[in-house]
């Protein structure tokens, strides 16, 4: 698996290949659907499979102060798309430049001339181009003009509502990390490097790895039953705040597992934890000896929940 930059040419290698095209944050049912598709044309005519991407999301660009919503991270993609079977990611960076061009101009600067393009795969609300000029009706013309094939994806949708970004946002903003799973085939899982807190968490036996939530999307705050998996590939099921700790002063977000049964050092190695289900909201405590009984129900009834649970 390659990850190429969109503003430069692709080796020849991956010239003329079948290209995935959306944003696909998240990389949901109905993104893998298109990214699916994308790689079955292309191993049928022989040719590269190609997903891309844009990185900045096009709504940081031009909204830098909303609130974090993205669901995966580059590197999370590139390991999404390579089980897909694509043979390389295109980042195209979303900045002043790219949001200018047309949507012949980035057909023809873009995809023609970059990537050499075979062909197109993208879903049916794909819009692209200066002031989302384009859309699929206008990237099918491009392609008849310009010699490659425009195919467009319909949306998927699982009981009877269709699934998106938004749709899974919402459910894990409600507090469904499972609802926000079935869309998504996998748990929301937050990426990022254990770092230094305030080791509060071990003057009451329950030591924690922090981690910062970035730019990730903020689920509700809370508890949940939670899966970290370590770099070297172990999974380990826990328990993990997520939120400002109302029970500390001052209050900072983070997000804290802590792993049952485990006590090695993962200060500044890279994990990923999984949100599998939603415990409790966040919530005060008067003493430290109600919270740690709060702590040890949780633990008890999250190690109760994962038991049960497919890793």
């Amino acid at each position: 698996m390659q990850r190429l930059d969109g503003g430069s040419a692709v080796p020849a290698a991956m010239r003329a290949g079948i290209v995935a095209l959306g944003n696909f944050d998240g990389f949901h049912l109905g993104h893998q659907a298109v990214v699916g598709r994308a790689v079955a044309r292309a191993r049928a005519e022989g040719r590269p499979a190609l997903v891309a991407t844009f990185d900045p999301h096009p709504v940081r660009h031009f909204q830098p102060d909303s609130e974090p919503f993205r669901l995966t991270t580059l590197d999370q993609r590139e390991r999404l798309f390579a089980a897909a079977g694509a043979d390389a990611m295109i980042v195209f960076g979303f900045d002043a430049a790219l949001a200018a061009l047309t949507a012949t101009e980035f057909v023809g600067d873009r995809l023609i001339d970059k990537i050499g393009v075979g062909g197109v795969v993208t879903g049916e609300d794909f819009t692209f181009g200066k002031a989302k000029s384009g859309n699929v009706a206008v990237l099918a013309t491009l392609g008849i003009e310009n010699d490659f094939a425009v195919e467009t994806v319909g949306a998927v949708s699982l009981d009877g509502i269709p699934v998106s970004s938004s749709r899974i946002r919402d459910l894990l903003k409600a507090g469904d990390p499972r609802g926000a799973a079935k869309l998504l085939t996998r748990p929301f899982t937050v990426a990022g490097t254990v770092q230094h807190g305030d080791k509060l968490g071990r003057t009451i036996g329950y030591p924690t790895a922090n981690l910062d939530m970035g730019k990730y999307l903020r689920p509700a705050y809370g508890i949940y039953a939670a899966r970290g998996r370590l770099a070297d590939g172990r999974v380990l099921d826990g328990a993990a705040n997520l939120g400002i700790r109302p029970s500390f002063d001052p209050p900072k977000e983070l997000l804290e597992p802590y792993f049952f049964d485990f006590s090695e050092d993962l200060y500044g190695q890279p994990i990923e934890v999984e949100l599998i289900d939603y415990l409790r909201p966040e919530a005060k405590f008067d003493t430290l000896d109600a919270l740690t009984a709060q702590m040890d129900s949780d633990c008890a009834r999250a190690r109760q929940i994962l038991a049960n649970e497919r890793r």
